[in-house]
């Protein structure tokens, strides 16, 4: 069973990283460095996180997802973007780090690391920390098709799709009730594309399930495992 733990109370396990031997590419603007939040709108420690990963969200060389969590939803408020597959994203990482429980805020970068994300400084750290090198596949989205190309171990293809507009959510109940949040890069849909063990293979991509929705395309080392590659469409 997975054990839940729904507050930033594991702060000194935060910076835990994963093994970071698998060669990829360097961030920039054609291959963004990978930064997730796990948040909920029912945790009064989130929105410093929140402020601190919407701040760099602009950054060409960044693509920042923000996961919304289900485990707060029993404490007052049910969080209006969150999905099972989102919390078991992230227990995935907590896996992969050697945790058995899973907190907010998190931010975890390339797969590789982990801090709670409230310092700034710390989380510009571990973004340089954690980029992903020189070399690695590299994936080209054309139309309705993804195609990973180049040399590397067995990966799993995810198609990522979020809402990029800053959306302003009056939250009702719960340790946030009566605070306004904003939320900006929300996922609403994650889909599993398929294997690639290289050089080459295109994987076609579904039609969105809601209009206005940015689309990223992640090459990830197994269930919580490094990022290897990443794209927008």
């Amino acid at each position: 069973m997975t054990t839940r733990h729904p507050v930033a109370a594991l702060v000194l396990l935060a910076g835990a990283a994963a093994p970071l031997s698998t060669p990829v590419r360097a961030a920039d603007a054609a291959h963004p460095a990978v930064v997730e939040l796990f948040q909920s709108q029912g945790c009064s420690s989130c929105p410093p996180a929140n402020a601190n990963v919407m701040a760099i969200a602009d950054r060409s060389d960044l693509l920042v997802l923000s996961w919304q969590v289900t485990y707060w939803d029993h404490l007052g408020w049910k969080d209006t973007f969150d999905d099972p597959a989102f919390t078991r994203r992230q227990q995935d990482y907590a896996d992969a780090f050697g945790r058995g429980q899973v907190f907010t805020p998190e931010v975890v970068v390339n797969g590789r690391g982990d801090v709670v994300g409230d310092d700034r400084a710390q989380l510009d750290r571990l973004i340089r920390q954690a980029d992903r090198g020189q070399g690695g596949p590299v994936v080209t989205v054309v139309g309705d098709r993804a195609t990973v190309t180049g040399a590397g171990p067995g990966a799993v293809v995810l198609l990522v799709r979020y809402d990029p507009r800053i959306l302003q959510v009056p939250i009702r109940r719960g340790e946030n009730g009566g605070r306004t949040l904003p939320h900006r890069n929300v996922v609403r849909e994650v889909v599993p594309l398929g294997q690639w063990t290289g050089p080459t293979r295109t994987f076609v991509l579904p039609a969105p399930r809601q209009a206005g929705l940015d689309t990223a395309i992640l090459v990830q080392a197994g269930r919580g495992g490094p990022i290897l590659a990443a794209a927008r469409a």
